[in-house]
C-alpha cells in the first residue's frame, strides 16, 4: 500500500547553535537526485550532538508538511513555517501523518527498506531555533513530532519516490498512541507493560522499564529546556 511520495529530502551540516559550546544541524537544506541512505542516515547529513540526535534507530527524521500549516495558526506566518525544513526532517511529505503508521511499520522506498524506529521527543534546540521559549513543549503536546526510521536495507532514496506500507507487526500501536502512552497516560500499567512486549529501542525500553518499575515519570526538563549552563 503506497502511503505517500517524498516532496523533499533535506540534509544539514553541524555548526555552532545558540548556546556556549552548542552544536545542531537542525537546518536542513533540500538535495537535489539521488541521495544515498545507509544504517546512519543520508549521505551528507550531520548531526550535532550524537549522544542524543542521530544513530541507527534515528537514521532518518520524517516531519509531515501538513503540520506546517497548524503551526502557522498558532504561531504566525514565521518565516521557517514556510517551506519544509524548519523542524530539522529529512523526509517532507503531505498525506501521511503520526495517526497513518504504526510503531515497527516496515516502508519500502526505492531500494531502501526503513521501519518507523520511534516517535521524535523534542529538544530545547526547537525552542532555540524558533524563539518561542516553549516550543519544544508544545510540539510534544500537539502530538505532531513527526517519528524516526532505522534503515533496513541501505539504498537510495530521492525526490518523487513512493513509500510503500510492506508489514505492520504492531497495528494496536498508532504513533497516536505510543505518543498518548509516553506523554498523556504516563503510568498506565497496562499500557506500559504491553509496550515494553514490542521490540523497543534500547532507550525507548530503558524509559518504560524504569517507570514499571519506579511508578514515576523521567524528568523531562533538561531534554525541554536544556541545562541551565547550556
Amino acid at each position: 500500500m503506497q502511503l505517500a511520495r517524498i516532496e523533499q529530502l533535506l540534509i544539514g551540516k553541524a555548526v555552532a547553535f545558540t548556546r556556549p559550546g552548542s552544536r545542531s544541524a537542525i537546518a536542513k537544506q533540500p538535495v537535489e537526485g539521488a541521495v544515498a541512505v545507509g544504517t546512519e542516515g543520508l549521505e551528507g547529513d550531520e548531526q550535532g550532538d550524537r549522544r542524543v540526535h542521530g544513530g541507527p534507530y534515528k537514521a532518518i527524521h520524517h516531519y509531515p508538511f501538513e503540520h506546517y500549516r497548524n503551526w502557522r495558526e498558532q504561531l504566525g506566518d514565521s518565516p521557517l513555517l514556510q517551506l519544509p525544513g524548519a523542524f530539522g526532517e529529512n523526509i517532507s511529505t503531505r498525506g501521511l501523518v503520526e495517526a497513518d503508521l504504526c510503531l515497527g511499520d516496515v516502508l519500502r522506498c526505492g531500494d531502501a527498506l526503513l521501519q518507523v524506529a520511534q516517535t521524535r521527543q523534542p529538544c530545547w534546540k526547537l525552542n532555540d531555533r524558533f524563539g518561542i521559549a516553549d516550543m519544544s513543549l508544545r510540539v510534544q503536546q500537539s502530538g505532531m513530532t513527526g517519528w524516526y526510521y532505522q534503515v533496513l536495507e541501505p539504498g537510495q532514496l530521492q525526490v518523487g519516490q513512493a513509500l510503500v506500507l510492506e508489514q505492520r507487526p504492531f497495528p494496536r500501536w498508532p504513533l497516536t498512541r505510543v505518543m498518548d502512552v509516553l506523554y498523556r497516560r504516563t503510568l498506565e500499567r497496562d499500557a506500559l507493560v504491553e509496550l515494553a512486549e514490542l521490540p523497543l529501542v534500547p532507550n525507548w525500553r530503558t524509559l518504560v522499564e524504569r517507570r514499571l518499575q519506579a511508578n514515576a515519570v523521567e524528568d523531562w526538563s533538561k531534554r525541554l529546556y536544556g541545562a541551565t549552563d547550556a
